[in-house]
């Protein structure tokens, strides 16, 4: 089947790569229409406090001034990524709860005259005590972030598989530790914003936003706006980088359709860099304990853990993040018996949200550092471990997961083998040393209905294709291929090609860019789309031909006879013929696809198949400590994934090169420092993140599987690479110094301490 592909498979470049590199792509911001106004957002300077008072008169007298809104003149309407879990305002009503809470707004001609209006805004507050440890919120007596939410604790999930207490009692050794995992951020290129723009005629607002789910987001202003969804229209243009940051809805959205449809006005809404760190979204902080018990020969036989996230003000995606925390510890490994209880915890500092990974980095740091722990004390290869406890495609999952494909135990031994492990690990001089670690994530995920993706394929008169498909490109090449996958079913090249995207006044539903669903879900819609559409080329072209319908192929703009290349017909050709015979044009096809689920599936409540695919990986670290400076240079990364069979090699390895640079951050550089709520580094300049300068060797490796869910075999790419480059280079740490490190990340004043510790 692999060599029957012509486009599928081929190393070809992002369609829109030249438009970015030459300027002409268009981001949110570049949007400009006549009489545009400008806004800015008013936030709260307190962690916790009631608001008493907000005079905007002297806001209003500001020549320039077109509007001021607060959460006072807003619709009581909460909202959130979780329709279960909405716990936010568009601006606060009565209370803030985090240093950058959104208390007002203004609209004005221009930004300068937005940012002086928003000096001129009086707001009484009544300070109240705020709390910023989730170990502290919990406790009895504690500030309540949320006056609803006894302890503070929004969200717990407590599941249990097999028995493991009696597993503990069979095992030769029972370990437990406990582990730190920072708040990171995701520090897109492109800072958030929204422009709006109201047709008072239609009474239709539309939305041009850098989001990543542009019908989740036309949901929540459809809720906040109060007006039916079928009057909003959410477009996506080009967006800077995501990464789970730009998932939720924000002020900016509600605020510009707010002013736009008050005003008559287009608005525009542009976060400043310091907004993005300390009013978006950030990793959620985690405290994990985690206690193991292995036989002699390093079988796992159970693992008990418990988790505490730090959600900061708000809930975003809590219920995922949780579930995703628990659920994917029963993955790469076996691990027969499983106590999980993870608790999301409020705290009055930013929130916490989707970011690379979604709660399983985190995890994954413990159960990574934890298997070296283990390995150090009862005398085991950390590579050999991992292997033997490897999970295998058509095993019964404990969770029920259903494993069609999997390379986890061909990535491990590919990774080792391209760190040079059996010659280095343990063997090299003071300063270097190996490590590596496992994981596995989702495709896509299949335990909610409206995870779903469509897709509209019409071919022309000329030949030409034009697709709609609701997936939301955020950077990573999306577009180009569910391109290749269509070009692929109808035999065309990648130029005659069009797609267009996540526009929901156009574009058939889509779920967004998230979990690593897109190729899967929005491809396998294309997929089927793109079948539907040639299909009836193809019983047009059979009459002529006198072939049967099935018989036949296209490739290079033709379709052919299988066996019988001779007996062809040009794709022109054969539109003309179908169009001469009356038959209506375009040729149209369409396809909804659903990833295969029981529902509903809850997995707080019931065990099931998390996602239609998974996909499996091992990253291999090399580093070098310098003992005098305490600095960590990460010389060289291979990372080995599983993705089954690549539509794209070139991007999937561009997805793998900056999940590992993102794990470098997580391990050595990245931390939001906050003190007593405040954001101490929300700068690119002080946040402190690898550059390239820092960027160490990376080898990709790739672990051919074919999956039968996936299009042409595919799997989620990038995404699950972010989970163990940072335990596998703490890993290494270890072998390259003989210090344990158990919180994220490790510093040079950390290690510093350390040696001095140890000597």
């Amino acid at each position: 089947m692999e060599n029957d592909l012509n486009v599928v498979g081929q190393r070809l470049p992002m369609h829109d790569a030249a438009a970015k590199a030459n300027g002409t792509a268009v981001f949110t911001d570049d949007l400009v229409f006549p009489g545009m106004l400008h806004g800015k957002i008013l936030r709260s300077p307190y962690a916790h406090a009631k608001i008493l008072n907000i005079d905007t008169s002297k806001a209003l007298k500001l020549p320039g001034v077109k509007g001021v809104v607060t959460g006072r003149d807003i619709p009581d309407r909460l909202y959130g990524i979780v329709p279960k879990a909405r716990d936010e305002y568009a601006l606060a009503k009565g209370k803030v709860r985090y240093i950058g809470d959104e208390v007002a707004a203004v609209c004005a001609t221009n930004l300068e005259t937005a940012e002086e209006a928003i000096e001129l805004i009086e707001v009484t507050y009544e300070e109240l005590p705020a709390v910023f440890d989730p170990l502290d919120a919990i406790k009895e007596g504690a500030p309540l972030v949320h006056d609803d939410t006894p302890n503070n604790i929004s969200l717990s999930i407590n599941k249990q598989f097999g028995n493991v207490e009696k597993a503990f009692a069979e095992s030769d050794f029972v370990f437990e530790d406990s582990f730190y995992s920072q708040p990171v951020n995701h520090a897109p290129m492109e800072p958030h914003a929204a422009v709006a723009q109201y047709d008072s005629q239609r009474g239709e607002v539309t939305l041009w936003s850098s989001t990543q789910i542009p019908f989740f987001l036309r949901r929540n202003l459809s809720n906040t706006l109060q007006i039916p969804e079928s009057k909003v229209r959410v477009i996506k243009p080009k967006v800077g980088g995501g990464f789970g940051q730009k998932i939720d809805m924000f002020a900016k959205d509600f605020c510009a359709a707010w002013f736009a449809m008050k005003l008559l006005k287009p608005v525009k809404f542009v976060y400043e860099r310091e907004e993005l760190f300390i009013a978006t979204r950030q990793r959620h902080p985690m405290h994990l304990t985690v206690k193991t018990g292995v036989k002699k020969d390093g079988t796992i036989l159970a693992q008990k853990f418990k988790a505490y996230a730090d959600g900061g003000a708000y809930n975003s995606t809590a219920p995922t993040m949780i579930a995703l925390s628990c659920y994917f510890l029963m993955i790469p490994y076996h691990v027969p018996n499983l106590v999980y209880e993870g608790h999301h915890v409020y705290t009055n500092k930013p929130v916490g949200g989707a970011m690379r990974g979604h709660g399983i980095p985190q995890a994954r740091f413990a159960v990574e550092r934890q298997l070296d722990l283990i390995c150090e004390r009862i005398n085991l290869d950390p590579a050999e471990i991992r292997m033997k406890n490897s999970i295998h495609a058509g095993e019964s999952h404990p969770a029920k997961f259903i494993i069609n494909s999997c390379g986890f135990y061909d990535s491990v031994k590919m990774a080792a083998d391209a760190i040079g492990w059996k010659e280095k690990r343990g063997k090299l001089p003071f300063g270097r040393g190996v490590g590596l670690a496992g994981a596995s994530f989702p495709s896509g995920v299949s335990n909610m209905s409206h995870i779903s993706s469509g897709s509209v394929v019409q071919l022309g008169r000329d030949g030409a294709v034009n697709v709609l498909s609701g997936a939301a490109d955020i950077g990573q090449g999306a577009e180009t291929v569910i391109s290749q996958i269509v070009a692929e079913v109808l035999g065309v090249p990648m130029e005659d090609i069009r797609i267009t995207a996540a526009d929901t006044g156009v574009t058939p539903l889509d779920s967004g860019t998230f979990g690593s669903g897109v190729t899967v879900r929005a491809g396998n819609a294309a997929r089927v789309a793109a079948i539907a559409a040639r299909d009836k080329l193809f019983d047009f072209v059979a009459k002529e031909l006198e072939a049967n319908p099935e018989d036949l192929m296209a490739r290079n703009r033709e379709i052919f006879v299988k066996g019988s290349p001779a007996r062809k017909m040009s794709m022109k050709d054969a539109i003309k013929g179908y169009q001469y015979a009356d038959l209506p044009m375009p040729i149209v096809g369409r396809a909804s696809w659903f990833p295969p689920a029981t529902e509903p599936t809850t997995l707080f409540k019931e065990d099931g198949n998390f996602a239609p695919s998974y996909s499996f990986m091992t990253q291999s670290a090399e580093v070098e400590v310098d003992p005098h400076t305490g600095k960590v240079k990460l010389l060289k990364m291979a990372t080995a994934h599983d993705c089954g069979k690549p539509i794209n090699p070139m991007l999937v390895e561009g997805q793998l090169e900056g999940s590992v640079v993102g794990g470098m951050g997580q391990a050595l550089y990245e931390d939001v420092i906050v003190e007593k709520g405040q954001v101490m580094n929300a700068s690119l300049l002080e946040y402190g993140f690898p550059t390239f300068m820092e960027m160490p060797e990376i080898e990709a490796l790739e672990v051919i599987t074919d999956d039968p869910i996936g299009p042409f075999g595919a799997k989620e790419a990038g995404e699950g690479t972010q989970l163990s480059p940072a335990p596998a280079i703490v890993n290494a740490i270890y072998d390259a110094i003989g210090v344990d490190f158990m919180e994220l990340p490790i510093t040079p004043e950390k290690i510093l301490k350390a040696l001095e510790k140890k000597a």
